[in-house]
C-alpha cells in the first residue's frame, strides 16, 4: 500500500510542474560517482597510455588518486610507473588484469605524451635494418639528446633508456 502511495504522489509531483520531468532529472537522478565517470572515459577513448594529468579534469589530485586506485583494483588499468597508466585486460592464464599492449608499444606511446622524440635502441635498430642477425631480447629505447629518468616497469620487465649524442638524424 505504502508503495501505490508513493506512485501517486510521484505522478501529482509530475503535474504540478510544467518541466516536471526536468525537474526529476535534475534534482532526484543519482550522479555519477568519480570512479564511474574514470571508467566511462577509459571506455570511450582509444588511447592506451595516459599519464596523471590527464585525469585531473576529473576533481581533486587526491579525489582522482582515490578513484584512481580504485579502477586499477577493478581491473580497468594498470600502473606501470610514476603516473604512468595503461588499459588493462584479463591475462588468459591467470586472470589478472595485464596491459593490452606490449612494453616497447607503452614506451613509445608515453615518451610521445611526454613530447620526447625516441627511436628503438641501436641493436633493435640493427637487426630492423638487416645488419645483424641477432634478436635483441632487452626493450631498449632511444631518447636522442633527451634526459629521460622514468622508471616504466610491467611485471619484471623494464625500459631500459639509451641516449644518442651523435648527433646523428634518424
Amino acid at each position: 500500500m505504502d508503495r501505490s502511495k508513493s506512485r501517486v504522489r510521484l505522478f501529482f509531483d509530475l503535474q504540478k510542474y510544467d518541466n516536471g520531468v526536468l525537474f526529476l532529472l535534475e534534482g532526484h537522478m543519482p550522479r555519477m560517482s568519480l570512479e564511474e565517470r574514470i571508467e566511462s572515459s577509459l571506455k570511450r577513448t582509444a588511447s592506451n597510455v595516459f599519464l596523471r594529468s590527464d585525469f585531473n579534469r576529473f576533481g581533486r589530485y587526491d579525489q582522482v588518486g582515490r578513484a584512481l586506485r580504485s579502477v586499477i583494483k577493478n581491473g580497468l588499468l594498470v600502473k606501470v610507473g610514476y603516473g604512468v597508466y595503461v588499459k588493462a585486460r584479463p591475462s588468459t592464464i591467470t586472470g589478472n588484469p595485464v596491459p593490452c599492449i606490449d612494453l616497447m608499444t607503452i614506451g613509445f606511446e608515453t615518451m610521445k605524451r611526454l613530447g620526447v622524440e625516441a627511436d628503438h635502441g641501436k641493436a633493435m635498430r640493427e637487426h630492423r635494418d638487416g645488419l645483424s642477425t641477432q634478436v635483441p631480447m632487452a626493450t631498449v629505447i632511444d631518447t636522442g639528446k633527451s634526459r629521460v629518468n622514468r622508471k616504466i616497469t610491467v611485471g619484471k620487465r623494464t625500459i631500459i633508456y639509451e641516449r644518442d649524442l651523435s648527433g646523428r638524424t634518424r
